[in-house]
């Protein structure tokens, strides 16, 4: 298990690792340099390659980065070989798919195949398609050469969000070695000046993007850029809703101009006023452009990029779709399709208020590329939430699966305790009945002998010199005032000794591994006979006084032994309060324990164990509940007992474990469970 748990640790800090370089370097070859290495080393493979394909020539291409265990004899790839070697790959991987293989030997490939793989020392791959947006870019190749190996979900997952963020690397190359170009083209251009200024500006902005995964940032960064670089009155960000419904989610507006967001919350009659120009129910709906919704997105569902109108009155819209944009204040607009993957997510929209504005090419070129940075904002921001659900997935199971087991070996100790309990418990008690059974035996003899002596002491006044000196030195007197008192204590030392036995055994319950009706005070009591040498006075702490208050109880169907291990725990703990805290300096002058039961009217019976102990820091209370967690030294607690119990109470009695707790007042745990669960009830 801790391997395992190392291995996807170990898949987790590459990918992170992966994603890191690709946020962090802007150069292609660096990346997959990296990400080869890291993914070989974190899969304990043999060889990693990224295959390019050449464009344009079907399957013909070569591998151009590659990461090899030196351990291995590697021979040369020729580029003939390489094609045949991909080939079988490329008709999964073009759709998306994974293509794993464990044993090319059972694989259905060619006899020429095989014995190719076999001279490149490839006997089990793994290959996962590199797209570059929609486009099959390559492959990245996993090879294991030494031993047959199975590939697991885990690892094929892994090198999909691998493949995944390879492919948004490879966007986000093109896309800056777009801008680069696009910067030597309007360097060269009459607007030379402006141009570099945007440029640099929507650098900045992408590099913006690129810097945070958070959506909000994101957005938030790029509409302020946008309005400062354009000199615009309003940029804002449209989301659509499932029904092309939509609302405006984030803007930068101009001084002097309403905030369209603000006005979504504050005037309901902007959602009355555009309600009449739609078709669809739109009660208590958002601010709506009725145009998108009515046509469902309209060009833009249809793959068109952007859209510019000029000046709105000479569009062509109708009076409806007016009196929307006259409620957005808007004179002319520039709106970009801000696509996720395949789906119209919303648009990038840039108003002028002030007047009609004729928009310059460069200034639409410029504002499809943010939208189409924006949507791959969109993609790693998914990608990266799906990457945190799953490593939180894993992490959650992880300690599910750690603590579980540590219950299970804590649970087969106390069986193992109780079967060695009940064996001592059983061992002990034939000895103690004979024992027992026959001190009243020697009480009637030790009688008898006494009778006798006296009788002849009182026949025989003078007993002869030999007699007499027998009797002075045995102190005969003395033995006989003295032996009624030992025949009496050994029975209390007997009866002691029975009453810990059935103690022992009622505290086991091996008998009882079902549901049974039990008394709930004879297994308290049972768990305090256990603890007695635990209450007693010590050195730096007076006994521990047990006060109990009891009400009348009716049987309650439960499992015996585990109702009684949770008062073990429970008792344990309260007593380890009392301790700690004069350990800590706090004498406790009347240590005490208090424990209660009643009946509620509800039917559930209550049961309270309260100490006026040191309690539990606020800071920790939230947390006494979960597995290991512990606030006692180390080396004297295991941080299980709680966990254990609320298990108990909770998940098997169908009850519920609380506590009330004042720092530096002591501490009360509440028990309440039914007196019969709902599985016997129905």
């Amino acid at each position: 298990m801790t391997q395992c748990k190392n291995y996807r640790e170990s898949m987790n800090e590459a990918l992170s690792k992966v994603i890191a370089q690709i946020r962090e370097s802007l150069d292609i070859d660096s990346i997959f340099k990296f990400t080869v290495t890291e993914v070989r080393q974190s899969l304990n493979t043999d060889r990693v390659g990224v295959f390019r394909f050449y464009p344009g020539l079907g399957w013909e291409g070569e591998f151009v980065y590659e990461d090899v265990d030196q351990k291995l004899s590697y021979p040369s790839i020729a580029e003939s070989d390489s094609c045949d070697l991909i080939k079988e790959f490329a008709q999964l991987d073009q759709q998306g798919a994974i293509n794993a293989i464990a044993d090319i030997s059972h694989s259905g490939v060619s006899h020429y195949q095989i014995q190719m793989r076999e001279n490149l020392l490839a006997c089990e791959n793994l290959a996962a398609p590199l797209m570059k947006g929609r486009d099959l870019w390559g492959l990245l190749c996993i090879c294991r050469c030494r031993a047959e190996r199975k590939w697991n979900t885990s690892e094929i997952e892994f090198v999909k969000l691998i493949a995944e963020h390879l492919g948004l690397a490879l966007q986000q190359a093109e896309y800056i070695e777009q801008v680069h170009s696009q910067s030597t083209q309007l360097a060269q251009a009459k607007a030379q000046e402006k141009a570099i200024e945007w440029q640099k500006t929507i650098a900045i902005a992408i590099e913006k993007i690129r810097q945070s995964l958070d959506l909000e940032t994101i957005f938030r960064t790029s509409t302020t850029e946008i309005r400062k670089l354009i000199n615009a009155d309003r940029v804002a960000i449209y989301r659509f809703n499932e029904d092309w419904s939509g609302e405006f989610v984030y803007e930068s507006v101009a001084e002097g101009w309403i905030s369209l967001i603000d006005e979504q919350l504050q005037r309901p009659e902007l959602k009355d006023n555009v309600s009449s120009c739609s078709a669809k129910d739109l009660a208590q709906a958002p601010v709506v452009d009725s145009y998108l919704q009515d046509t469902q997105g309209g060009r833009f569902s249809k793959g068109e990029v952007y859209r510019v109108c000029y000046d709105i009155y000479n569009a062509g819209f109708s009076d409806c779709y007016l009196n929307v944009l006259e409620i957005y204040q808007a004179r002319a607009y520039v709106i970009i399709a801000i696509y996720h993957g395949q789906r119209l997510w919303g648009l990038l929209a840039v108003y002028q208020n002030s007047g009609t504005r004729f928009w310059q090419e460069d200034e639409v070129y410029l504002l499809t590329q943010v939208g189409t940075q924006l949507g791959v904002a969109l993609q790693q921001a998914e990608l990266l939430a799906e990457t945190q659900r799953q490593k939180e997935e894993i992490s959650q199971a992880l300690k599910e699966l750690q603590a579980t087991q540590s219950q299970l070996v804590q649970a087969e100790k106390m069986a193992s305790l109780g079967q060695l309990v009940a064996g001592v418990a059983h061992e002990i008690n034939n000895p103690i009945n004979f024992i027992y059974g026959n001190i009243s035996h020697i009480k009637e003899h030790a009688d008898s002998l006494l009778k006798l002596i006296s009788v002849y002491q009182k026949n025989y006044p003078n007993p002869c010199k030999e007699v007499q000196e027998e009797l002075t030195e045995l102190d005969f007197d003395y033995i006989a005032d003295d032996l009624p008192r030992i025949i009496k204590s050994m029975r209390i030392g007997a009866e002691r000794i029975a009453q810990l036995v059935l103690s022992l055994r009622t505290f086991a319950r091996l008998d009882e591994a079902d549901m049974k009706p039990i008394d709930l005070h004879e297994g308290i009591e049972s768990t305090l006979l256990i603890l007695q040498h635990r209450l007693q006075a010590k050195h730096n702490l007076p006994a521990i006084k047990v006060i109990r208050k009891y009400s009348k109880l009716p049987k309650v169907f439960c499992y015996a032994a585990q109702i009684n291990q949770v008062f073990m725990n429970l008792l344990n703990n309260a007593i380890d309060a009392l301790e700690e805290s004069t350990n800590l300096g706090k004498f406790i002058v009347e240590p005490k324990i208090v424990i209660s039961t009643k009946l509620n009217d509800n039917q559930k019976i209550m049961i309270t164990i309260a100490d006026n102990g040191c309690g539990i820091p606020e800071n920790f209370q939230g947390r006494i509940f979960e597995p290991f967690f512990t606030t006692k030294p180390p080396g004297k607690g295991t941080g299980l007992g709680l966990s254990i119990s609320y298990k108990i109470i909770v998940e098997e009695h169908e009850g519920q474990l609380s506590f009330n707790c004042i720092p530096g007042q002591g501490c009360e745990f509440c028990i309440e469970i039914p007196m019969q669960p709902s599985v016997m009830v129905s």
